[in-house]
């Protein structure tokens, strides 16, 4: 959520800047409202200090000759008006308030003044490349034919059982998934300085709203059937995130860096049509989540660093991938800046999303009232940011269209035969 001082201070600043996000920043509504607002202020200042005086006009009707009882009801007669008034105007005010939030709400994040202009993500802007594609002396096979060559992964039976876009995955393929989530967890622990955490896979729509998935996507979350707002998590990011809600942070704790693997909900809306072969989009799949809170001078070097943990895992295993910054238009409503990496993927001889890393700036922790007592007394919003380190189900896509043998085997990478049991082939 953005700061209203900010946005009432830098109106058309802010809406320029959401064009390139594509957003129309509606100011003659945030105009009416905050007038409204301020008007609502004035009038209540107004009322609290006739109050105040009308409080104190006892003694003078007693000294005009009037009784002091006579006094006292007369004054108390004109405070009662008053409080009523008061209170419609509370009412009225908490109501103006409401609606500003839900404005505020609506408002996306403001991009940083590096990303690119553009409409979608043909427009999004090469950074850097890592790794050489492969060269195949037989056409590859993508990973849906090769997970039902070596019976691996069966989308039928899950049809069957749940629906469309779920997958069975079974017997070496499962472990190699399994191997996959262990390996990348011991990466980011050990090597990169992240606590792990086994967070909850359900959620309050208060977690959602601090995160910015509500209200603005409810469509693409599955809530739950129960008396309370229970939903299932789209991604760990929202449960990382609000581990710091409502707190003030010890400055000597910063930063703080998370890490958990768990499964992921997605309704997918809007996507019909979309990548329904196979694994790439699931309503059920898991990740391992990056997120991070550090103080505001530190976000931008900690997105260079967060992304740079997730491209080590791809490094370990020796996926050729491409990183890039992503356009206006394709930039995230949350989102100030984001590098997405995408993987080669030889079975669709191009580079697929396997990780987004993305600096939220305090648009969360603002709702999330995240702060740190970091230069004083006052607190200061924290900055948050979180990236997919990385989404597993497609990093299982790469390894076996990258490792894939002309006969369908799949060679398992180096660095995975220990989680393997040993095994080096499916």
């Amino acid at each position: 959520m953005l700061d209203i001082k900010y946005l009432r201070n830098h109106l058309d600043d802010v809406a320029d800047a959401l064009k390139i996000k594509g957003f129309l920043l509606d100011k003659d509504t945030f105009l009416a409202l905050d007038a409204e607002r301020k008007k609502s202020d004035i009038e209540s200042q107004g009322l609290a200090a006739k109050r105040k005086q009308t409080a104190k006009r006892v003694g003078e009707l007693v000294k005009s000759g009037i009784s002091v009882d006579a006094a006292k009801a007369e004054v108390n007669e004109a405070l009662a008006e008053i409080d009523q008034s008061l209170s419609s105007l509370k009412a009225q005010a908490q109501s103006v308030e409401l609606k500003i939030q839900q404005f505020l709400y609506d408002v996306p994040n403001t991009p940083s003044a590096d990303v690119p202009p553009g409409n979608n993500e043909t427009d999004n802007v090469e950074v850097s490349r890592w790794g050489t594609p492969r060269y195949f002396d037989f056409m590859p096979k993508d990973h849906v034919e090769l997970g039902e060559q070596n019976d691996g992964l069966d989308f039928e039976m899950a049809s069957s059982m749940t629906g469309a876009r779920f997958c069975v995955l079974k017997g070496r393929m499962a472990k190699l998934h399994r191997a996959l989530t262990q390996f990348m967890l011991d990466q980011h622990t050990d090597e990169n300085g992240y606590e792990e955490i086994n967070p909850p896979l359900i959620v309050n729509a208060e977690s959602l709203t601090g995160t910015g998935q509500l209200p603005k996507f409810e469509e693409d979350l599955f809530k739950l059937s129960v008396d309370s707002d229970y939903y299932l998590i789209p991604t760990a990011e929202v449960p990382l995130t609000n581990l710091v809600r409502d707190q003030i942070i010890d400055p000597d704790r910063l930063p703080l860096k998370y890490v958990a693997h768990s499964a992921c909900f997605r309704s997918e809306a809007g996507s019909h049509g979309r990548d329904t072969r196979g694994l790439i989009r699931q309503h059920q799949f898991e990740k391992v989540e990056l997120v991070q809170v550090v103080a505001a001078e530190h976000s931008a070097a900690a997105l260079d660093s967060l992304t740079h943990d997730a491209e080590s895992i791809l490094q370990k295993l020796d996926l050729p991938y491409r990183k890039v910054i992503l356009c206006g238009g394709d930039l995230s409503f949350g989102s100030h800046k984001t590098y997405d990496l995408e993987v080669w993927l030889p079975g669709q001889d191009c580079y697929r999303e396997i990780s987004s890393c993305s600096n939220f700036l305090d648009y969360q922790t603002r709702r999330l009232k995240a702060r740190s007592r970091l230069s004083g007394d006052k607190p200061e919003l924290l900055h948050s940011l979180n990236g997919s380190g990385l989404a597993i189900g497609r990093t299982l896509v790469a390894v076996i269209e990258n490792y894939q043998q002309q006969d369908g085997s799949i060679s398992i990478p180096l660095v995975l035969h220990p989680y393997m049991g040993g095994k080096t082939i499916i």
